[in-house]
């Protein structure tokens, strides 16, 4: 049986799982901007000091994104260094799959709906994708991509089923029309991180540790901060 240590860090929610002899221990902490500490604190409670290979662990499976710049870093960041000093694979799961894997944990989504994942990407714009839930797997329909609420179109869906910390945007954009359910409070935890990355592991889909890096799906304009937009290079 595969072992998984899993890292998601691209929102508020600091969050690792562990996978070991079939059974998830998980470490999962709302704490905004205090991920960098937090995170091996959390390695610390959940595996002794030393290699990983040797405690069970198959694969390190880390949140690639989309979300908060210096959350991506942070997990990517952390996955590279422990994959590389136990010689181990490593998985990049998107962030808003493990948010629909969230939600199917959480009871809000059942197999067969079709799932918006909306984060709060801060400046008034959200990180979104719309998947769709085949058995107990999301499958990407399209996305995913940063933009403002407003300019999300959703015609083309009879409905939806919507769920992350993004939802409040689009209530106030007035998009519910093709709205089903909303679930705003969700955030993204490791544990539903790992039905994807063992998935992943079956198939053959890894990275050597040097190859984990963060996806980013914005224009740099949209991130600078506010005083340094429109400066010339």
């Amino acid at each position: 049986m595969t072992g998984i240590l899993a890292i998601e860090t691209a929102t508020d929610a600091c969050s690792v799982a562990l996978l070991r002899g079939g059974e998830i221990s998980e470490r999962h902490e709302i704490a905004p901007r205090r991920h960098n500490n937090l995170l091996f604190q959390q390695l610390r409670e959940l595996l002794t000091p030393g290699n990983l290979r040797e405690q069970g662990v198959d694969c390190i499976a880390y949140g690639v994104g989309p979300g908060s710049f210096t959350g991506l870093r942070i997990a990517a960041g952390a996955a590279q260094g422990l994959a590389f000093s136990s010689s181990l694979p490593v998985v990049a799961v998107p962030t808003l799959a493990t948010l629909v894997q969230s939600a199917l944990h959480a009871g809000d989504v059942s197999p067969g709906d079709t799932v918006l994942a909306v984060v709060d990407a801060r400046i008034q714009e959200v990180y979104s994708a719309i998947y769709q839930l085949d058995g107990e797997l999301p499958r990407l329909i399209e996305g995913p991509l940063a933009c403002r609420p407003s300019d999300l179109e959703f015609d083309r869906y009879d409905s939806l089923r919507a769920v992350g910390n993004g939802c409040t945007l689009l209530e106030k954009a007035a998009l519910s029309a093709n709205i089903d359910y909303c679930s705003p409070g969700l955030l993204p935890s490791a544990r539903n991180m790992i039905p994807i990355a063992q998935e992943a592991f079956d198939r053959g889909a890894v990275q050597a540790p040097g190859a984990a890096q963060p996806m980013y799906v914005r224009d740099e304009i949209n991130w600078k901060k506010l005083d340094e937009q429109g400066r010339s290079h």
